[in-house]
Order: structure tokens, then sequence, then C-alpha cells
């Protein structure tokens, strides 16, 4: 109760230390991320125009800033503890706050939250995409695919599964959906939906094993990261599939491999037969000085004779020149 009485004041609070112009920010659509180094300067990534100076902020501030954010969190930040992760009190923003010893004088990140869904139809008008490649994700979503989403920071991973879970929602209203996160990014209007949050003391690999519990027709996993990636190939695998999940990998092929990595962390007997079986299709999307790009899609068939049977659709240099140009 006194958590809720004082949200408020952590709000002003909070605002008061970011600023007029960061506040602004935060409110502006177009803006992906706000960072500030150690050294007090300011930086705004915003859609299409990239990454741009945004002056400074003094490091009482910045620390101001961070203790504040902690302090919603109930959490504590210190030299001992000079990590912060979680959520921003404003809007629900993913916040990384880091204090000395780990840096010279304090350094955050916001990564904003999407706060429009971008559909399938927008990938194609914006060349993100091609017609062909909406058409197999979305012949992958009827058919009831497990989907890996994957690409590098920043590259629109989360955004592009917002319009695939979209899709979902559209064809098959009847499912009940079950989407487990670390950080709040996953936009889902489904009328039946169960929404799950990793904490201190619940890890990703225990809301699984909650889910099996939950009757989801499709599990949806915001980012893979561990070795609950084998719990949730399991789960696919045993009477779950048309789920979705993305993962940190560069391209297409890498995700299949950054799969493997990860479920050694939880088996010492390869997964690979797992890895074949449960992952249905692969989409890549990278950010390009042209812009975010699906540079290639692959459908996963099995893994046999030690390689994957995969069936590839990658883009054409011509499409890709277009694009860059």
């Amino acid at each position: 109760m006194n958590q809720l009485r004082s949200h408020p004041r952590l709000v002003r609070k909070l605002q008061e230390a970011l600023g007029d112009q960061l506040c602004v920010a935060l409110d502006d659509a177009n803006v992906v991320e706000i960072m500030l180094n150690p050294d007090g300067k300011l930086f705004i990534e915003r859609l299409g125009h990239g990454v741009a100076p945004a002056g400074e902020m003094s490091s009482a501030a910045a620390e101001m800033v961070i203790g504040t954010v902690a302090h919603a969190l109930q959490s504590a930040v210190d030299t001992e503890q000079p990590i912060i992760s979680g959520e921003l009190p404003i809007g629900g923003h993913r916040f990384e706050g880091l204090l000395p010893p780990v840096v010279a004088k304090p350094a955050f990140t916001i990564r904003r939250r999407a706060s429009r869904l971008i559909l399938l139809e927008d990938y194609i008008h914006a060349g993100v995409m091609t017609e062909y490649q909406a058409a197999t994700i979305r012949s992958a979503i009827s058919t009831r695919l497990n989907i890996i989403i994957s690409g590098g920071t920043g590259s629109g991973k989360t955004t592009l599964a917002n319009a695939v879970i979209h899709e979902i929602v559209k064809s098959a209203r009847q499912d009940r959906l079950v989407i487990l996160e670390d950080t709040a990014e996953i936009q889902c209007a489904a009328e039946n939906a169960v929404l799950l949050h990793t904490s201190d003391s619940i890890d990703m690999a225990r809301l699984l094993k909650s889910t099996m519990r939950l009757r989801p027709d499709r599990i949806v996993v915001g980012e893979v990261r561990d070795g609950a990636a084998l719990t949730l190939l399991k789960a696919w695998n045993t009477g779950h599939p048309g789920g979705v999940a993305t993962i940190h990998s560069n391209t297409a092929m890498s995700a299949l491999r950054r799969l493997e990595q990860l479920t050694a962390e939880a088996s010492q007997q390869p997964m690979h037969e797992v890895i074949g079986e449960a992952v249905d299709l692969v989409i890549s999307i990278e950010r390009t000085p042209g812009g975010r790009l699906v540079r290639d899609i692959i459908q996963v068939e099995r893994f046999i004779n030690g390689r994957y049977e995969i069936e590839s659709d990658q883009l054409t240099e011509e499409q890709e020149a277009r694009h860059v140009a």
C-alpha cells in the first residue's frame, strides 16, 4: 500500500531528474532508444533517423534517475549492486542503469516500448519484407508452425513479433495465448491471453513449467536467452504448436546454432533433433543503412545426418540493392 501511495511522487521525482527533453522523447512514438554515456553525453535513436546527439546530463541527475527507478522497482542499487534492470515507472519502458565501479560515471539506456503496432502490410509497403515473405509467415501461422524471429540488438525483433502475434489473433481468435517476458514489450489484443513476467525470484524456466498448467494453445516467449530454451522447445513438441519466440542472432542459420548453445546450458546431450523437430520457421530481421530488412526466412524440416534440412527464402541481390539504395 505504501508503494502504491508513493508511486505518483516517484514518477514526479523521475520526471524532474530526466528533464523536459527526455520526458518529451518518451512521449514521442518515433523514439526507439535513449542513451546516456558515462561522459554525460545523451543520444536518442528515432525511427528513420538513426542515432543523434541530444545534449548532456549531469552525473548527479543520472544517479537520481537510476536511484529513483531502483526505488520504484523495490530494489537497491549501489557500489555493491551497481546494475539495475527493469521497467521504467513511466510508460513501462525497458530500463538499464549502471553505477560505478562498472562504469566511470552513471550511465543508462531506455528502450522505449512501442506504442504503435506495425502490421505485416506496413512491412511490405516500407520494403522491409516482400509479399512472398509475408505470405510465408501467414501460411506458417495458419498451419500452426513454430516461429523463431532472430536479429541483433535494435533490429526490431519484438516489433516484428508483435506483427506476427497480431496475425495469430486475427486468424485464430479462439486460441488461448500464454505470453512470457522479462520486460513487458509484447502487444497482444487476444481475448483469451495470459501475460507472465519473470522476477528476481522466478526465472523463465520456472514460468514455462507453470505455463504447461495454464492450458495454452500457443506459447509466446519475448526473448529466449538461457537454458529455458530447452523447456520451450519441449513444450512446442508436446501438443502446443504455433508458438512464437525471439532470439538474439544475426542470421536465420545462426539462430539454430544459438539454440544449440542455449539448450546445452540445460542438457549435456546435444539437442539437434529436438530443435529440428520443434522449430519450423526462422525469420531473420536486421538493421541496415537503409533501415530494417527481413534478410531471409528458412523453413526447418528436420535434423538428420548431421545437418538441418531447410528451405531458404533469401533476398535477391536486386531486392537488397534496391532497399539499401
